[in-house]
């Protein structure tokens, strides 16, 4: 498995590699295209650090378990510890912004769904989570003005703007901190807009965050270990 680091603005930053928050049916197309239930709050699950993967090497997908499915979400990097915050102090606490890929088995996911199981051997498997390096918020701007596309294959798969996001980032990133404290170098991955699909192998994935983030991936098989 690669090795993920987290990198601002080309520098790496003496952080742990923290646990990966991220947020279900945050925009409502994409609730719908699943045929699930827009939510009155945010869907809350989290993923491990050793989900992360650097994105812009291979990325990996355990074919043998099922379908597995891209889901391209802006990223927000942790930089000081939040507890039942305010949306000023999570501000004050976002170190840098990225892009990453909510990789899902998603066959296996409708299978724990169905039986009312948690999601986390869906969502969670080793390099589940590739993820971008991140740029300081002041050379984004406004983060619910960011456009998210993804292109696979050269073909336009995702094509969404964080206006959309039902529970936007500091009011998300306060409503986190509510339930458990936010610690430095976790990452909140703040939803998916419609578009996910399925990978195959050999696939090229085109990803980007408005003109500032920009990566390319390809897809390979990870093979199943023997035991």
């Amino acid at each position: 498995m690669q090795d993920y680091q987290h990198i601002v603005d080309g520098h790496k930053v003496d952080l742990p590699l923290g646990k990966v928050v991220c947020v279900g049916r945050n925009y409502a197309a994409h609730a719908r295209e699943l045929n699930n239930p827009v939510p009155a709050e945010p869907v809350l699950f989290i993923k491990p650090n050793t989900a992360l993967a650097p994105l812009g090497e291979a990325i990996f997908i355990p074919a043998h378990l099922g379908e597995c499915h891209f889901e391209t979400e802006m990223s927000i990097l942790i930089g000081q510890p939040l507890t039942q915050c305010t949306e000023q102090q999570a501000q004050q606490a976002i170190l840098g912004v990225g892009i990453g890929l909510d990789l899902t088995l998603r066959d296996l996911q409708q299978q724990l769904k169905n039986k009312s199981l948690p999601w986390e051997k869906a969502k969670s498997f080793d390099g589940a989570c590739p993820a971008s390096e991140f740029v300081s918020p002041d050379k984004l701007g406004d983060l619910q003005q960011q456009q998210i596309q993804l292109r696979l294959n050269q073909q336009l798969r995702q094509d969404g703007n964080t206006a959309d996001m039902l529970t936007a980032v500091l009011p998300l990133l306060a409503y986190i901190s509510q339930f458990f404290t936010l610690l430095p170098g976790d990452l909140v991955f703040t939803g998916t807009p419609s578009g996910v699909g399925p990978l195959a192998v050999g696939d090229q994935l085109d990803i980007s965050l408005s003109e500032v983030i920009h990566c390319q991936t390809e897809v390979c098989l990870r093979k199943k270990e023997s035991t």
